[in-house]
C-alpha cells in the first residue's frame, strides 16, 4: 500500500473514533502527573507561588474556553451535510468556505486542541504538555489528511483553490468572510453539552489527582474537608445542566433548529 493510501486509511480510522481516542490519550497521561515536581515550582517562587498558581489556572481555563468558543461558533454556523457536521464518516454535500472556514480549514480540531491544551497547562507538567501535544498533532494530522483527500475527490478544483488560500490550523483572520448561515444557539446547546461536560470532568479529575499526588508524597493523607474542592461543585453544576439539556433534546422540541436553517 502506497504511503498516501496508508495515511488516508489511518486517518479514516482515527476519524471514526475521534471522540474516544483523545480521552484514552488523556487517561494514559494522568498517572505521570505523580512525577510532577510541585516542590521545585514552589521553591522557585516562594513569595508569589499562590499568585502564580492562580494565574496559571486562569490561563488554562481561558485557553480551554477559547477552544470551546471556536467549536461553538463552528457548530452554530455550519449547515447539515457539510464537512463540519459529519460524525461517523466523511460527508460533504457542499463545501464550507465562509464564516470560520474562511480563515482556517479545520476549526473544530483547532478548538479541540485548545480545549485540551488548557487542561495540559493546568497540570503544570512541561513534559506532559510537550508529549501529549505532539501525540495530538500526529493524531489530528492523519485525520486532516483523510478529510482533505475526501474533499479533494468530492469538490476537485474548487477545494484545491480554497485550500491553497486558507491555512489548515493557524487562523488567518484578515481573510474572514461573513457566514451566510445565522448563528444557532440552539444547535450549540443541542450538540455541545457533552463535550463541555467532558472537559469539566477532565479538569476535576486532574485537580483531584494532583491533590492526591501532592498529599501522598508530602503530607501522607487528605483530610475529609480537603476532598471537597471547588472543582467538584463546578462538575456537579455542569452535570445538572447537561442532564437538563439532554432531556430537552430527547424529550422535547425546544432545541430543534428550523428546517430551512439546518
Amino acid at each position: 500500500m502506497a504511503l498516501i493510501q496508508s495515511f488516508e486509511k489511518e486517518g479514516n480510522f482515527l476519524f471514526k473514533y475521534r471522540g474516544q481516542i483523545p480521552a484514552i490519550i488523556f487517561l494514559l497521561a494522568i498517572p505521570f502527573l505523580y512525577f510532577t515536581d510541585y516542590v521545585w515550582i514552589e521553591s522557585c517562587l516562594p513569595a508569589d507561588y499562590q499568585r502564580f498558581y492562580t494565574l496559571l489556572i486562569s490561563l488554562a481555563i481561558l485557553v480551554s474556553l477559547l477552544g470551546f468558543v471556536v467549536r461553538c461558533y463552528t457548530i452554530g454556523t455550519t449547515p447539515r451535510g457539510t464537512s463540519g457536521r459529519n460524525t461517523n464518516k466523511q460527508v460533504a454535500n457542499q463545501l464550507n468556505t465562509k464564516g470560520i472556514y474562511s480563515i482556517v480549514r479545520h476549526p473544530l480540531y483547532l478548538g479541540n486542541y485548545l480545549m485540551w491544551a488548557g487542561l495540559l497547562i493546568f497540570t503544570m507538567n512541561i513534559p506532559i504538555i510537550i508529549i501529549v501535544s505532539l501525540v495530538f498533532w500526529l493524531y489530528y494530522e492523519r485525520i486532516m489528511f483523510a478529510e482533505e483527500a475526501f474533499l479533494t475527490k468530492q469538490f476537485s478544483d474548487e477545494y484545491t483553490k480554497w485550500s491553497m488560500e486558507v491555512p489548515a490550523f493557524i487562523p488567518a483572520f484578515r481573510k474572514f468572510k461573513q457566514s451566510s448561515i445565522p448563528f444557532s444557539f440552539k444547535t450549540v446547546l443541542r450538540r455541545e453539552y457533552t463535550g463541555f461536560f467532558a472537559i469539566v470532568f477532565a479538569y476535576t479529575l486532574v485537580d483531584y489527582w494532583m491533590q492526591i499526588c501532592i498529599h501522598l508524597r508530602f503530607c501522607g493523607n487528605l483530610s475529609v474537608m480537603e476532598w471537597v474542592r471547588p472543582s467538584l461543585f463546578v462538575l456537579l453544576g455542569t452535570l445538572t445542566i447537561m442532564l437538563i439539556l439532554r432531556t430537552l433534546k430527547h424529550r422535547t422540541t425546544v432545541l430543534d433548529r428550523s428546517v430551512n436553517r439546518d
